[in-house]
């Protein structure tokens, strides 16, 4: 277990596709004053359970958890697999269904692509599903460096996680934490219906829209992603 900062709560974040720590970098500096956060790996394993089972193994016994988007699906994992030992939970850009066959066929033919013309090319093609097209485009060149830091064999892998991931949506109802749910506007990735449906079967759920913003809010739209998370990390919760 790691050691815990008794003046801070523990929060664990947890990446998505091709992401490391740096989508986390606005949050893990402008939230340091009131949380003591670690960022999940989520490269070293090529399942969604074992990611959930690692993050387990190294977190707090208690801690509050942040997933986005394919850590979003982590997050369920855990909070599922031990639902005791969170203490609040954000679903950030993300979604609670498993993926439709066609979807999946879309997951293994980037797959294909990225071995045979370039990562790098897929990458930049995929920017337009990623990123808001206002966006400085500074952020899309920090997706793709983040993306090519990870490299093309954790792309694989998690594709390949993502595509076997069961569906977590069932069990929801069953989450007694607060829970926040917060999505871009204009989100092309996992569109705002998704984060509506897990907000809707949540019991208490708060669900925070930002305006023009696409799928990479903690990176787009760090005040407005940042201020969410304050505001839910004071939240009573009755395991804190």
């Amino acid at each position: 277990m790691n050691a815990v900062n008794s003046g801070r709560q523990p929060l664990v974040l947890v990446p998505g596709l091709t992401c490391d720590a740096e989508v986390f970098r606005a949050q893990t500096a402008a939230l340091a004053d009131v949380a003591d956060m670690t960022v999940a790996d989520t490269l070293s394993d090529g399942s969604i359970a074992a990611m959930a089972e690692r993050l387990l193994d190294d977190a707090p016994d208690t801690f509050a958890l942040a997933g986005f988007s394919m850590g979003g699906y982590v997050a369920m994992e855990v909070i599922a697999r031990a639902p005791e030992r969170v203490t609040r939970l954000a679903l950030l850009d993300t979604s609670a269904t498993a993926d439709a066959p066609d979807y999946a066929a879309v997951r293994r033919a980037a797959v294909r692509t990225a071995r045979e013309r370039g990562f790098e090319k897929v990458l930049r093609g995929s920017l337009g599903l990623l990123v808001h097209p206002q966006a400085d485009p500074a952020i899309g060149d920090a997706v793709v460096a983040m993306a090519m830091r990870v490299g093309i064999e954790a792309f694989e892998r998690q594709q390949g996680a993502i595509i076997a991931r069961a569906d977590p949506l069932p069990g929801l109802a069953a989450i007694a934490v607060p829970t926040l749910v917060l999505v871009g506007e204009d989100d092309r990735t996992t569109p705002p219906h998704y984060s509506r449906t897990i907000a809707q079967t949540v019991p208490g759920a708060t669900l925070v829209t930002i305006p023009e913003c696409g799928h990479m809010a903690p990176m787009e739209r760090p005040e407005a992603v940042n201020a969410a998370l304050r505001e839910w990390l004071a939240t009573p919760s009755s395991r804190t």
